[in-house]
């Protein structure tokens, strides 16, 4: 009986094959960026500051 799975590293064409798929796979999963945190950190500054700005008053 023959063995259904085939080990991408027992043959040099087929790893290369595997290596490159999960290479591709991995760079087109897009970025984060990090504006969204940004814009949240500058949110809660702008919002302590009106807060402490009303306090003070």
């Amino acid at each position: 009986m023959s063995d259904q799975h085939i080990d991408p590293a027992g043959n040099t064409q087929a790893f290369r094959a595997f290596a490159q798929a999960r290479e591709q796979e991995a760079s087109a999963k897009p970025k984060k960026s990090p504006l969204l945190p940004i814009i949240a950190v500058v949110a809660a500054i702008v919002i302590v500051g009106v807060a402490a700005f009303l306090l003070l008053q």
